[in-house]
This record gives structure tokens, C-alpha cells and sequence, in this order.
């Protein structure tokens, strides 16, 4: 063992230095104070200048990163397998080149767990901004979506529109937009100001649809970054949700409810309408599983627009249903719940504060 340890001495100082930074942080992330010290004072800063940064670069710096990811990834296996073929001793190369890899992964999970991760154990938006959210009531839940109903159908006659009566608003212009969303929200939560960029149009876009992903927030990079292929009309609150996680909230749910909020407090027609929407979206949805009559009678009072819209959406969506998707839901799903989230369906639990806050 000995003779091993010093034969790949810097690969295994390298995972020593691995372990002992991520159990620092597995100890660490017990305490709220040590997590916002963290994340306040050091690892929320650092990514906005990052953004910052990344904004003078006009393409996705991360998407640049995953491609050369990809294709070193793709290098290593051939270099790999040459030197194997080509050693005396191969499974002391075969050990070496696993524990390589294994090191580099291991580097880039604890970084995230810095950058990212320990916004999980921080103070949450719930925290800071003191909604009171308690159980939701199905009459309260009809209400609040009967409201969302109606500000859909007000709305719907703001934006443009195709020949078969769908959104068919400016992706460009949408991303423009996207640094004034939150400034009326900065009088009621003040924690949430910040100076903001635009997000990132992503080229392969259509290779998110496939794995189910509208957008992402990359913290080794700072960037928001956009699927600009799916339906256009609910672009808007992917934007929002996204800038919401650039102001180190982590939380899905929190990150839907501030996209809705800001976006039907903002300016922009387009994104009123993508706020009313959404929200429309997730309270129906959970409106039907609680009571699928008040759900139908909701619908029928939607204007042809909305629907339009609606039936856009399931059609795009529905011709990406299968493994590819299935797997990288499930994968993310599995992320979610190891930073003790409730995973993917916490997508929908925004309901909760969109009863407490509009009802």
C-alpha cells in the first residue's frame, strides 16, 4: 500500500485534498450561519462578477465549457487506452487513469457544493421575505387560480400573435428586456437587488428540449443561460427564474413564484403575459389534483388565445417524450433530493406561495 501511495503520491494528495474539502463542507452546511457567511460574503459575489465577466463574451461561456468538456472527455478514453496498450504495468495505468478521472469529477462536485450548493442550507426567500405560507385550502386554491384566469385572458391581447392565434413575440427582444424584470420588486424585498445581465441564448437548444430543460444557471460561470427553441410565450418567466437563481435563491419553487411575481409586476407586455400564464399553469395543474371539476370549469373560461398557447406548448413537448428525457429528469430529480430538496416536483410546490401571497 505504501509502495502505491508513493508511486501516484500527487493523485492521491489530490484526493486527500478532495475529501478533506468536501467533508469540511458536509460539516459546515449544519450551520445556517456558517452557510450564509459563505454565501454572502464570499461565494454569491464571486459569481455575479463572473456573470459580469462572461457578459463581454457573446456566446454561452458554459456551453463552451460542456463542448470541451465532452471532448476531453472523449481525449482522455483514446490517450487512455493507448497507454494502457502500451505499459509494462497496466493495471498500475489503468489505477492511475481511474483515479485521475475519479479526482477531476470529485474537484468539480466540491466546487459546486461551494459555488452553488450551500445556498441550499443558506436562508431561503421564504426566509428573508417573511411570506407566511400554510396549507393550501382547494377554495383558496379555485380562487387564486380563477384570478390568474382572468389576468391570462387580459393579457393575452397585449402581445403579438401568430396566424393560428400562438405567441409569436421576439426571443431577442424578450432577452433584452431581461435587467429591468425585477426592478419593481426591490421596494418590497430589498435583498433581491442587484445590477443584472442578459441571459444566454443556447445553440443547442434543441438538445435541451430532448433532456426536458428550459434553462440553467451555471455558478462556475455566473450565467443564466436559455433554450430558445420551445414556445416563446412562457420564455419570458424561464428568464426570471433563472435571474432568481443569479441572486443565490436555490430553491425551484421560490424561483417560479419571484419569476411569476416579477414578471407580472415589470413593464414589458410580454412578460405580464408569460407571468400570468405560468402562474395560470402551476395553480390549474394543481387544481386538477385536487378537484377536477373546479379544474375544468376554470378552463372553460379561457380566451382562444391562452389556449392556443397551451395546446403550442403540450405539442412541442410532446414529441420529446422518452428515454433521453426520462433519464435526465430523473438524474436531476436525484440532485434535487441530495441537497435535501423535495426533487423535481418541487417544480409545482410554488403554488403554496402564490395562494399565500395573492389570495
Amino acid at each position: 500500500m505504501k509502495a502505491l501511495f508513493s508511486r501516484y503520491k500527487k493523485l492521491h494528495l489530490w484526493l486527500l485534498a478532495n475529501l478533506a474539502l468536501l467533508s469540511a463542507f458536509l460539516l459546515a452546511r449544519r450551520s445556517r450561519g456558517a452557510m450564509n457567511a459563505l454565501t454572502e460574503g464570499f461565494t454569491n459575489p464571486l459569481r455575479r462578477m463572473l456573470g459580469r465577466l462572461c457578459e463581454c463574451v457573446p456566446f454561452s461561456v458554459a456551453e463552451g465549457l460542456y463542448v470541451l468538456a465532452a471532448l476531453g472527455f472523449l481525449v482522455f478514453l483514446v490517450l487512455g487506452v493507448r497507454a494502457v496498450v502500451r505499459s509494462r504495468h497496466r493495471s498500475g495505468t489503468v489505477y492511475a487513469l481511474v483515479l485521475g478521472l475519479g479526482n477531476a469529477v470529485l474537484t468539480v462536485y466540491v466546487l459546486f457544493c461551494l459555488l452553488w450548493g450551500a445556498n441550499y442550507y443558506a436562508d431561503s426567500f421564504t426566509d428573508k421575505s417573511g411570506i407566511d405560507v400554510e396549507p393550501v385550502a382547494v377554495d383558496d386554491l379555485e380562487r387564486v387560480t380563477r384570478q390568474f384566469a382572468a389576468l391570462v385572458n387580459e393579457y393575452a391581447g397585449d402581445v403579438p400573435r401568430a396566424a393560428d392565434g400562438a405567441f409569436a413575440g421576439d426571443r431577442a427582444e424578450i432577452l433584452a428586456y431581461a435587467p429591468k424584470i425585477y426592478e419593481n420588486l426591490y421596494e418590497e424585498f430589498p435583498f433581491l437587488e442587484m445590477t443584472d445581465v442578459p441571459p444566454k441564448a443556447m445553440r443547442f437548444s434543441r438538445v435541451m428540449s430532448a433532456m426536458g430543460f428550459t434553462g440553467f444557471y451555471f455558478p462556475f460561470t455566473g450565467e443564466c443561460n436559455v433554450n430558445v427553441d420551445f414556445p416563446a410565450a412562457t420564455l419570458p418567466t424561464t428568464v426570471a427564474h433563472e435571474l432568481a437563481h443569479r441572486r443565490g435563491i436555490a430553491s425551484e419553487q421560490e424561483c417560479n413564484f419571484l419569476a411569476v411575481l416579477a414578471s407580472l409586476r415589470c413593464d414589458d407586455a410580454a412578460y405580464r403575459y408569460a407571468g400570468a400564464l405560468s402562474g395560470y399553469i402551476y395553480l390549474a395543474n394543481a387544481l386538477y389534483s385536487a378537484d377536477a371539476e373546479r379544474w375544468r370549469a376554470v378552463r372553460e373560461t379561457l380566451d382562444e388565445r391562452v389556449v392556443a398557447d397551451l395546446r403550442a406548448s403540450s405539442a412541442y413537448w410532446a414529441q420529446f417524450e422518452g428515454l433521453a428525457d426520462t433519464v435526465s429528469n430523473a438524474v436531476y430529480d436525484g440532485f434535487l433530493k441530495s441537497y435535501g430538496t423535495i426533487g423535481v416536483k418541487s417544480y409545482g410546490a410554488c403554488v403554496d406561495l402564490l395562494v399565500a401571497y395573492f389570495k
